[in-house]
């Protein structure tokens, strides 16, 4: 199966002044977990909901710190026309659940781990260690 048959076509952006506070406003207002961001149409980075957790947990202002500051800078992507196992091969890898979707360097998706789960469970067991990072003692079981 193709990324592009699984991504989720409506991609949450925001800009890198955009503060913590509106980040974590969008995020909780769409229930969704990360938001790609985005300068002059080329993605400069991701935010998740841990990242913005981590950031107020360390004391950060959200009315002050924008995502800038706390964005992760080397977005790792995958085009469009790749396999789903590639996505999660990718993901196991660098220990992410996103993946923002290009197509010739263009933002046009992003696949979750959510994603290949509903419409792959045979690879469920890979999927299953990635969330054993963040879960201690989770044996997949």
């Amino acid at each position: 199966m193709m990324i592009k048959d699984v991504m989720n076509r409506n991609v949450i952006v925001a800009k890198p002044h955009t503060t913590l506070r509106e980040a974590a406003k969008v995020m909780s207002d769409l229930n969704i977990g990360s938001l790609v961001v985005m300068e002059n149409e080329k993605i400069v980075g991701i935010v998740t909901s841990t990242d913005a957790l981590r950031a107020v947990a360390e004391g950060a202002d959200p009315d002050r710190t924008t995502l800038a500051d706390i964005m992760s800078k080397d977005v790792i992507t995958i085009e469009e026309d790749r396999d789903v196992e590639e996505a999660v091969e990718l993901m196991v890898k660098n220990k992410i659940k996103r993946l923002p979707v290009v197509r010739e360097g263009k933002l046009v998706g992003i696949i979750t781990v959510s994603d290949i789960a509903v419409v792959e469970p045979k690879i469920i067991a890979s999927i299953a260690s990635l969330i054993s990072i963040n879960v201690p003692k989770y044996t997949g079981a």
